[in-house]
């Protein structure tokens, strides 16, 4: 998620047709050592909205990662088009690298219509304007920053993100397995549905599996674990925009063999739900760790 830039956030999702309904998508060159698990969701997302009428949205997703991603390595995104409804359009698509699937993902898309309405209450929270930046974060905390968290911090520099309780996310205690992030893409993006649903699909992986380790006093950062997204689910409820703000309440309700569960919800700033996501993460500890 390193992207200079809104300009560059939206070309990564711009792929390239190999031929009907098969696309291929690259990484960024300052990419890590693996791909990052929103990049896939987000493409295969792209490739498969390609094959579906601009009528109808997509409204949720369903992946699983099945091989770490290679950056340096072209990403080949192959359609599935499983069905075309009267109101829903069903998707399947496969992401591969030298011939291996790396992701998986069904989708679904329907045309707008009217119905029964009701949604949770977006939790309270601190306006972002109030919450230190990731520059303000990283000089505030210098001194105790472990150099892996400082880099994942300087990285988001294409994502304004502020954390409501950053001495909880970076240096955590036992506690109650929850955190509340604001964030929003820097600068204007296009008024494209498609392309804002895209992008929430590209950050709504960001920082879940943590979510489940701060109960445990843990992050991340910590070199005793071993964490990757195994599966990523996401409802879009409504309409959004990734440029303006958006408050991603996150919770673990369990974790256990070498599994954990996250669960998050989004808001715009005055309060509609938008989006629902849940995903299941590897969470092993290295010193009891199986080939």
């Amino acid at each position: 998620m390193d992207e200079a830039g809104p300009s560059k956030l939206v070309a990564l999702l711009d792929l390239e047709e190999i031929e009907p309904d098969r696309y291929r998508g690259y990484s960024p060159p300052s990419s890590g050592r693996q791909v990052y698990g929103g990049q896939a969701v987000a493409q295969a997302l792209v490739a498969a909205t390609r094959t579906v009428p601009a009528d109808r949205p997509v409204h949720s997703l369903h992946g699983y990662f099945v091989l770490a991603g290679d950056p340096t390595t072209p990403i080949d995104f192959s359609v599935e088009r499983v069905r075309d409804g009267k109101s829903f359009t069903t998707r399947r698509c496969n992401a591969t690298q030298r011939g291996q699937t790396i992701f998986s993902m069904e989708a679904s898309f329907q045309r707008r219509e009217q119905g029964l309405a009701h949604a949770d209450r977006m939790p309270d929270a601190p306006d972002p304007e109030s919450l230190d930046d990731v520059h303000a974060l990283i000089e505030r905390f210098r001194a105790f920053l472990p150099e892996q968290a400082e880099s994942w911090l300087k990285r988001r520099s294409a994502l304004d993100m502020r954390l409501v309780a950053p001495e909880d996310a970076l240096f955590p205690e036992r506690r109650p397995a929850g955190q509340m992030i604001w964030f929003r893409v820097r600068g204007a993006l296009p008024d494209d549905d498609a392309l804002h649903n895209a992008l929430l699909a590209y950050l709504s992986d960001m920082t879940l599996i943590n979510t489940a380790l701060l109960v445990h006093g843990l992050t991340i950062f910590d070199p005793k674990i071993q964490v990757a997204s195994l599966d990523h689910a996401l409802w879009i409820h409504d309409t959004l925009r990734v440029d303006q703000w958006l408050l991603y309440a996150q919770h673990s309700p369990w974790a256990g063999g070498a599994r954990a569960l996250t669960r998050g919800e989004i808001f715009t700033r005055d309060g509609r739900l938008v989006a629902s996501v849940s995903q299941e993460g590897l969470v092993r500890l290295r010193d009891v760790a199986r080939s």
